[in-house]
């Protein structure tokens, strides 16, 4: 079987080809084509295939990573939603709940209010209504369902919500007045907040649902031209999809679900960094991906993606009901730009140079300094030797900003770039503590796992000050979130709201429900034909303390329920608590407020990285003047340019040392060492004297 992974980023499309057979691997970059992704895909399928010396029609799977919905967010760039919600409750987008993301701010921002994803004139109520049990109170007024699409098309809505009360409990309602818009719209994207996400809360579910709308038609536009194109090329093997819980999804299950893929692309380099972990030894990691303008952060636990909870997961500042793994987005890559705010105080970033004109160095008429443009005047990128020799970094331009920037604060250039990067990686050393001090989890026990353009060049010295002793670089680390790809099963997600108390639990009703889920996604793996010995079901709950707001997530164990099987559903309730909170309440009574079933159906991936058995002594390829930060001074160091993939297998040298590759560059400061291991990696560790 031959698996192709494609990841889309902002500047570049990054493809990888595996035998899974042989293990031969063929990595690839080709420019993104951010007016239409799909062209860049579709450019890079060719190139790479003429690499491997093979046809597009040999290709069996294509696995593939998208941020088109992410950007649809994060610009607010998606299609006119309308929505029809029951009369009265037309404003539950608007109005939101009393809690507030900054509880002590009157000036924050509050993006459903000041951007909303459904405009007010674009939101229809009609008669009809159901209570808490599911029962009919008021019948539906399908006439005004009718009525209300009519209009809604007239204005030119190109998406339309619906969105009822207690439809968690009863879709009908919301299933019936889809049909009926569906039938006087049949161009429009049309959903329902049960579709989405069955759960209670009305504003985060219809809020989730909203999403979803906001970016269904882009979405199912982009991935339907992908498919033709790949078609259209020859490629016959099927498309995956990335979603955001770390599973692979079909075209069609996007299509429906568009808000599955909003992490899509991010989740991916998070899974690669997990796979690389693990075939190095470690089930413990702190994944940092740093690009051109943001780093994103995750977190690996006995080999286990952290996933995101209720009480945190937003996208562009819209709270989200659906399974995430939990990534944590900062401003910070190597666009990011160094600059004295209002107040007098030295920031880098959020703001970036982006692509074009990029920094200063990149010679397109950047004129303001950045974290590229500091690194390559304190000799940490080599100037001709940028993307392997394929671009020529402007070393004056470069100075030139920095030094504009010194004058400005009264320092030599050499302090103001490495405060630039001390500034940025004291920002993204923050934000790994807010994932994991703060949560009860100490980062010195993990392994820092550094890729995308910029992590290697940063990765030693933000653990350095999270006090971690060792740091993994993939061996192709500008395309690690392409290798995850190959990494990943299809999954897929069903769920109900329970509302069961320990002590009362109608067990014949909570196995009715996970039986109704593992039938539910058993159809869906068989309209995907992945053959039932393939398919595994793990369940899970969302629990809480009778009274508390915010659940946590515990598994429950596979077969019949029993009041001994749920015992230990109540043990793990209990643990996860004192994990997260630091204590638990063993005597109080447990609420059981949802019940999940992930279902996951296996496909081929690529089994192991490839083994490397480079022998010899290191390539050096030049040196030159490297300025670090020793004992609280700055130094400058003679450091030696060397050719990554000529380092021998499972031998220490002592940095610095400035190690080259196309794809990206690893910086090694002084008081760490660096070996190669038997599948490439680069495992770097830090004397903890200093």
């Amino acid at each position: 079987m031959i698996a192709l992974g494609v990841d889309v980023g902002g500047t570049f499309t990054d493809l990888i080809l595996a035998d899974i057979a042989t293990g031969r691997v063929t990595v690839h970059k080709t420019p993104s084509t951010p007016a239409n992704p799909a062209e860049g895909v579709v450019e890079g399928v060719k190139g790479i295939c003429r690499l491997a010396e093979i046809e597009p029609g040999d290709v069996d799977a294509i696995f593939h990573g998208t941020t088109v919905g992410t950007n649809a967010m994060l610009v607010h760039d998606g299609a006119v939603t309308g929505m029809i919600t029951n009369e009265g409750f037309r404003d539950i987008l608007h109005i939101g709940r009393h809690q507030r993301p900054q509880h002590y701010s009157i000036m924050q921002d509050l993006p459903w209010q000041s951007r909303p994803l459904i405009r007010r004139r674009f939101r229809r109520t009609v008669a009809g209504r159901l209570d808490a049990r599911g029962d009919e109170l008021v019948p539906l007024d399908e006439h005004a369902v009718a009525a209300a699409a009519r209009e809604l098309g007239e204005a030119g809505v190109e998406a339309v919500l619906v969105g009822f009360l207690f439809s968690y409990v009863n879709p009908a309602h919301e299933r019936r007045a889809a049909e009926i818009v569906r039938s006087v719209l049949p161009g429009v994207f049309v959903t329902t907040s049960a579709e989405v996400s069955p759960q209670f809360r009305e504003f985060e579910r219809f809020t989730t649902a909203a999403m979803s709308a906001f970016i269904g038609p882009k979405v199912r536009s982009y991935v339907g031209n992908l498919s033709d194109r790949l078609n259209a090329l020859g490629v016959k093997g099927e498309l995956r999809v990335m979603t955001s819980s770390g599973g692979l999804a079909t075209p069609e299950m996007i299509a429906e679900r568009p808000a599955t893929t909003l992490l899509s692309g991010l989740v991916a380099g998070v899974r690669g960094g997990a796979w690389v972990g693990s075939h190095a030894g470690t089930d413990r990691l702190v994944t940092l991906d740093i690009g051109g303008t943001s780093a994103d952060i995750g977190i690996i636990r006995d080999g286990r993606l952290a996933e995101a909870d209720a009480r945190s997961a937003s996208i562009a500042g819209f709270p989200v009901m659906l399974p995430m793994i939990d990534i944590h987005t900062i401003g910070a890559g190597g666009g990011s730009i160094a600059y004295i705010d209002r107040g007098k105080a030295f920031r880098v970033g959020p703001q970036s140079a982006g692509a074009v004109p990029g920094p200063a160095a990149y010679g397109r008429g950047g004129a303001v300094p950045t974290v590229t443009d500091a690194n390559l005047v304190l000799g940490r990128l080599v100037a001709d030797n940028f993307l392997g020799g394929q671009m020529a970094l402007d070393a004056a331009a470069a100075g030139r900003v920095i030094s504009e920037l010194a004058a400005q604060l009264g320092r030599s250039p050499e302090e103001t770039a490495e405060g630039a990067l001390t500034v940025l990686n004291s920002n993204m050393a923050n934000a790994i503590r807010s994932r994991t001090v703060q949560k009860g989890i100490d980062p010195r026990d993990f392994t820092l796992c550094g890729f995308g353009g910029a992590g290697p060049l940063h990765a030693a010295e933000v653990a350095a000050m999270l006090g971690m002793e060792n740091v993994l670089i993939p061996p192709h680390p500008g395309i690690t979130s392409a290798v995850g790809l190959l990494t990943a099963d299809l999954e897929y997600h069903a769920l109900r709201t329970a509302f069961a108390v320990k002590g009362a639990i109608d067990m014949p009703r909570l196995q009715a429900l996970f039986d109704d889920m593992e039938k539910e996604l058993a159809a869906i793996f068989a309209r995907d034909h992945v053959p039932g010995d393939r398919i595994r079901m793990l369940r899970q709950a969302d629990l809480r303390y009778v009274g508390q707001g915010y659940e946590l997530k515990v598994d429950v164990p596979d077969g019949p329920l029993t009041d001994a099987s749920l015992e230990k559903v109540w043990s793990a309730f209990h643990d996860r608590h004192r994990a997260e909170y630091g204590h638990a309440f063993e005597a109080s009574p447990i609420e059981i407020v949802t019940v999940k079933v992930r279902g996951v159906g296996m496909v081929d991936k690529l089994a192991e990285p490839p083994a490397c058995a480079v022998s010899g002594e290191p390539r050096k390829v030049g040196g030159g003047r490297c300025v670090f930060r020793v004992d609280d001074a700055l130094k400058t160091f003679d450091t030696p340019h060397i050719e990554r993939t000529s380092l021998p297998v499972d031998r220490e040298y002592a940095g610095p040392a400035i190690l080259l590759q196309t794809d990206t560059t690893t910086v090694v400061p002084p008081g760490w060492t660096y070996r190669a291991d038997r599948h490439g990696n680069v495992r770097m560790t830090r004397d903890p004297r200093g």
